[in-house]
């Protein structure tokens, strides 16, 4: 176990996940194992703990049938996030974030059926050419919101890469009481960190992490399907 743990600090170390910003927030202090050239240090410890809470509670609920919801806002990451949703056949969003989202799902599940009717239609590219309008950039943006979309049920989590530009979906997954995994950096504001159920202490910059992430939650959906449960329907206030 202690060997294991060591190869993991290693990997972490070797992916720059410990470089924090030169003033984190207060909330993030707990976080931190010091200062370097006046720039804040993560605890790598303190990172392989949330990665564990968060594959565990990923794991039980891809063992019972849930479906994940990847956010992310990060041009850089778009291809890993759509690999890793496309591998795993989970939901996945790399724009940004559309009010109403989840608080309004039964609308935007309407909204995505017309757009995927329309899409699908055989003869869109006749019509295109005798149209008054140009739909074509309102097709590409639809395709950016929408094309993601594995589920016709609200997802059981979300999984958000970069928390500071999605704070949007972050307040909406915690009014609709969603757990939320997603990656912390040490810029990452008080009230937003209050509300990320299962925060991942990390340089949220670093693309060697994110792709080490990816990797992680990965394999724990693929794992966790092997012991797939019968769905069990939880009631949300």
């Amino acid at each position: 176990m202690y060997n294991s743990n060591l190869l993991v600090l290693q990997k972490l170390l070797s992916t720059n996940a410990y470089l924090g910003h030169r003033i984190p927030t207060s909330d993030f202090q707990g976080y931190l194992y010091g200062f370097r050239n006046e720039m804040a240090i993560i605890d790598s410890e303190k990172t392989l703990i949330g990665l564990r809470r968060a594959c565990n509670l990923i794991g039980s609920i891809i063992s019972a049938k849930g479906h994940l919801f990847l956010v992310n806002t990060n041009p850089e990451y778009d291809k890993m996030v759509q690999q890793m949703a496309k591998q795993t056949n989970q939901s996945y969003i790399n724009h940004k974030w559309i009010g109403g989202f989840l608080t309004n799902w039964k609308h935007m599940k309407n909204v995505k059926k017309h757009f995927q009717d329309f899409y699908a239609h055989p003869n869109l590219k006749d019509a295109s050419t005798s149209l008054p309008f140009d739909y074509s950039p309102r097709l590409k943006k639809m395709q950016k919101c929408f094309g993601g979309i594995m589920t016709h049920n609200i997802p059981d989590c979300l999984v958000i890469i970069n928390a500071n530009q999605n704070s949007m979906a972050i307040l909406e997954a915690n009014q609709l009481q969603i757990p939320i995994v997603a990656l912390v950096d040490s810029n990452i504001p008080n009230r937003l960190h209050k509300s990320i159920t299962y925060p991942v202490p990390v340089n949220d910059d670093s693309i060697k992490f994110v792709y080490l992430f990816r990797n992680l939650i990965t394999k724990t959906v693929i794992l966790s399907k092997r012991s797939q449960r019968p769905r069990v329907e939880v009631k949300r206030l």
